[in-house]
């Protein structure tokens, strides 16, 4: 009986430790490949991101561009 629960028991730790390697390399591969390789070369410039004040912006600009109701903001 002694021994079936020492082949149990090892069974048990080498799927452990299977798992604990599998996951480790897993996310060692992962850090490798995806990795933040750090500040990226291109420059963009200032987006505003006022969608009103955007080159992109399908409205026109309001002429008083306050956002709330109120005096010449309605």
């Amino acid at each position: 009986m002694m021994e079936m629960e020492s082949k149990t028991d090892f069974a048990t730790w080498a799927i452990i430790a299977l798992l604990v390697i599998y996951f480790l390399g897993f996310s060692l591969l992962s850090y490798l490949v995806v990795g933040n390789p750090g500040q990226p070369t291109w420059d963009l410039g200032i987006v505003k991101d006022v969608p009103a004040q955007s080159p992109y912006a399908i409205y026109k600009n309001l002429p008083y561009t306050q956002h709330v109701r109120g005096e010449k903001g309605e």
